[in-house]
């Protein structure tokens, strides 16, 4: 007999898991709608549509990516309370305004489909995703639409052209960046239309090369899982990436994995030491080719996170974030949040949004014992303490 939502569960794969995340739920939401499934409409200093990025910059602000609204929104302090209007806006003439590139020519001040966010440096690093470029600030910005200090990707804070209008991608160039994230000073990009992960030794100037790169043997292909059978090396669908151990974690979410080096890549094209998500390096089927997930398997994992000892993962079609202890190839998940155990998934648990229900999350980063969810699928951003 099989369920309305697909075949049984298999026996002995709903283990609950430690939470991963306080029983409390999140202690800000930002974005709150109290209506199941409303659309935000008309954009405000507290409406947001889709985001699928947000992190605190070194001191402390709250920078989140207002994907579906073409912008990015600060909050110098806090917030602390559920829907706090934010205090600065970057990509619109007013709070009220989408579009775009607000409707008009790009500049290093607009945006069309902004998603990863990173502090960098003193101040925030931003995926400018389909202007096909990143953005960085030197310092958090503090008035409106304050342009950015370097861009990634173009040679100009006007140039918006995938891989510069050419077929082959350059050490210059970028298509559809979905995630950026600072390491050491380091800048790594996951320039996903490119099945390739960036790095910057030390970005310093608009239009630099990258130095090393990770998904291709060289520059200048873009092959998925680098023209091979799926391995150690090549991606798929590259969307974020996080410092882990000493090492590099890569949400690879095409092949529905993330791939973890040991040691900090040197090398381009260097392979990875094991994945998870999957039993194998050649393995890509979601859920571990079953439609209900296990504490092993992965769907989608968009984006990646570490607080202290745990390897944190937004496993984005199973609505849920899952956290590793042990990270060798095919460990099962030791912490759970999202879902009642392991053997289950579904938006919002398969039910009416609740206030630590997940639809669909994007974006997650970490900062110190707080989790920062850009749970997308239902529109908001999520402020939520780790489990003691």
């Amino acid at each position: 007999m099989a369920s309305s939502f697909g075949p049984i569960k298999a026996e002995g794969t709903a283990l609950k898991g430690a939470p991963l995340l306080s029983e409390d739920g999140p202690y800000v939401v930002l974005g709150w709608q109290e209506q199941e499934l409303v659309m935000p409409n008309t954009p405000s200093a507290s409406v947001l549509f889709g985001p699928r990025g947000a992190a605190r910059a070194k001191d402390g602000s709250l920078w989140v990516a207002d994907t579906g609204h073409h912008r990015l929104l600060g909050w110098l302090t806090g917030p602390t309370v559920d829907n706090q209007d934010a205090d600065i806006l970057i990509g619109q003439p007013s709070y009220s305004r989408e579009g775009r590139n607000a409707k008009g020519e790009p500049s290093k001040s607009t945006l069309n489909v902004p998603t990863g966010v990173s502090r960098w440096r003193d101040g925030i690093a931003v995926a400018d995703a389909w202007n096909h470029r990143v953005l960085l600030w030197h310092e958090v910005p503090k008035i409106q639409n304050q342009p950015a200090d370097i861009v990634l990707g173009q040679k100009d804070g006007c140039s918006i052209e995938a891989n510069h209008g050419r077929d082959a991608p350059r050490a210059t160039s970028l298509h559809w960046p979905y995630g950026v994230v600072e390491v050491d000073g380091k800048l790594a990009v996951c320039d996903a239309g490119n099945r390739r992960v960036l790095i910057w030794n030390s970005p310093e100037e608009t239009g630099q090369p990258a130095d090393l790169v990770l998904g291709q043997n060289n520059m200048e292909t873009r092959d998925e899982n680098c023209g091979q059978e799926i391995g150690r090396m090549g991606m798929r669908w590259p969307h974020a990436a996080v410092n882990w151990q000493g090492g590099f974690a890569v949400a690879d979410a095409g092949n529905n994995r993330v791939m973890l080096w040991d040691e900090w890549p040197t090398q381009n094209g260097q392979p990875c030491s094991h994945v998870l998500g999957q039993k194998n390096f050649t393995d890509c089927d979601h859920n571990l080719a079953s439609y209900y997930p296990t504490s092993a398997a992965l769907n989608m994992p968009y984006a990646v996170a570490v607080s202290e000892n745990k390897l944190l993962v937004a496993d984005t079609a199973n609505s849920r974030l899952v956290g590793w202890r042990e990270t060798t190839t095919g460990a099962d998940a030791d912490w759970l949040t999202g879902q009642p155990d392991f053997a289950s998934k579904g938006d919002n648990r398969w039910g009416i949004i609740e206030r630590d229900s997940l639809c669909w999350p994007y974006g997650i980063t970490s900062s110190d014992d707080e989790l920062i969810i850009a749970d997308s699928g239902n529109n908001r951003v999520l402020l939520w303490r780790m489990a003691k």
